[in-house]
């Protein structure tokens, strides 16, 4: 006889149960929905309210509230840094909807195009020289840390706008970082 297979003589040593007590047992085990309308009703409030304040923890920062990209001391860092400063890439999209715009008027659409261009050239020289610093700066003040992802994340970051950034920054333009 083959390891891949089971010995016949093992038994789970007792029958299969029918579907009705298998149905049954998952029914009593399980966390079934309220049964009347007035449970439910409190249950989805519950659960409402429950979103709510662990959203509330998300956007204040809190440390437990944070999914896995946005967790630990140097993500922290990344977006204080990225957020004590203004970028010329926080304002790529409301640039681009005006230059599209502009683009209608016939007269202007040379402009306008050019003017797209140089802010995508704004935008990413600016993101370039974003990871540059920091790296330099999570190499210095973190030695211990992998810088690997942390320019992308800062960079994505200065992309929002900054209203809409989550996390809510927590540094505003011009603030220190400790």
């Amino acid at each position: 006889m083959s390891a891949d297979t089971p010995d016949k003589s093992e038994n789970k040593g007792r029958p299969t149960p029918s579907r009705k007590e298998a149905q049954a047992k998952r029914v009593v085990n399980s966390l079934a929905p309220a049964t009347n309308k007035a449970e439910r009703k409190k249950q989805k409030d519950l659960q409402r309210e429950q979103r709510a304040v662990a959203r509330a923890a998300y956007m204040r920062g809190e440390e437990n509230a944070l999914p896995a990209r946005d967790r630990g001391p140097v993500r922290r860092f990344v977006r204080n840094y990225v957020d004590a400063r203004r970028s010329l890439a926080e304002y790529l999209l409301p640039l681009l909807f005006v230059v599209l715009m502009v683009s209608r008027i016939t007269a202007l659409q040379t402009i306008a195009v050019l003017l797209m261009y140089v802010v995508f050239l704004g935008a990413l020289v600016e993101g370039f020289t974003l990871s540059k610093k920091l790296k330099k700066e999570i190499a210095k003040r973190f030695p211990d840390a992998p810088t690997k992802g942390m320019a992308s994340y800062g960079w994505s970051r200065s992309t929002q706008l900054r209203r809409l950034r989550s996390p809510a920054p927590q540094k505003k333009p011009g603030d220190s970082i400790d």
